[in-house]
């Protein structure tokens, strides 16, 4: 049996990532009997999902990175999609590039991943190009999320914003309610559903759900983010009743 140590750098105020990264990984154990997960977390100051709360925000996962970087992980994760994505087109690979460069610093050379990198990665392996999104955000936001995941030649054909800027409240949205949302959503034109664009935001209890009742792949910042860890650890990327990326089929 191998056990592997999942390190996450999370805002503050964050209580998602921690329950559905675990949840996913380790409902894999009767699948891969082999393989067990154990779980490490920083966090970055976090309450309101504003610009500037975000940008300052950015700046201490340096600091998260090197404090894990102690807990030797197997792999980092930068846990906040719409930090990543307000800092301008690209960020995703200067964000993993300087954290990379924390953990060596530290004798702790570790991959380091991001959940905005994880999610235009995912929606690519699986051949896309077209997505329709829902968000928490406040519009403005959900603007630079669509902007940039545009720059990474994924066209968003349509959008829903909640406007939900207390990120405490995101964390305690019904994610069935996301049901009813993705019915508003026009998939017309689009290859697949980004059911949860904020990884604040719960949706994995309506994942499967939704893909089942729409017939288009749904995926997620945290089952893109779970899929990026797998293929990173070398794994096969495969877990329950997560959607199309993590069927097994990538």
């Amino acid at each position: 049996m191998k056990t592997y140590r999942i390190g996450q750098i999370v805002p503050s105020s964050n209580t998602t990532m921690e329950t559905e990264i675990p949840a996913m990984l380790t409902s894999r154990y009767e699948l891969f009997p082999e393989e067990r997960f154990t779980f490490h977390s920083a966090r970055m100051r976090m309450m309101h999902v504003t610009p500037e709360e975000l940008k300052k925000m950015d700046v201490d996962s340096d600091r998260c990175a090197l404090e894990l970087s102690d807990a030797r992980c197997d792999v980092l994760a930068y846990a906040c999609l719409v930090a990543i994505m307000c800092q301008g087109v690209g960020y995703h690979r200067t964000s993993e590039s300087r954290l990379k460069k924390a953990v060596e610093s530290n004798g702790a050379p570790t991959p380091i991943i991001s959940s905005a990198g994880a999610l235009v990665e995912g929606v690519k392996t699986m051949g896309f190009k077209r997505v329709a999104i829902i968000t928490p955000y406040m519009k403005p936001l959900t603007q630079q999320v669509v902007d940039y995941i545009q720059s990474e030649d994924i066209e968003v054909t349509d959008s829903i914003s909640l406007e939900v800027s207390d990120n405490l409240a995101v964390g305690r949205l019904d994610p069935l309610n996301l049901i009813g949302h993705a019915d508003r959503l026009d998939i017309g034109n689009a290859d697949a559903v980004v059911l949860s664009a904020c990884v604040q935001m719960p949706s994995l209890p309506a994942i499967q759900a939704v893909e089942d009742r729409l017939g288009k792949p749904v995926l997620s910042a945290a089952t893109s983010t779970v899929y990026r860890i797998l293929k990173t650890l070398g794994l096969k990327a495969q877990v329950p009743n997560a959607g199309y990326l993590l069927s097994g089929r990538y």
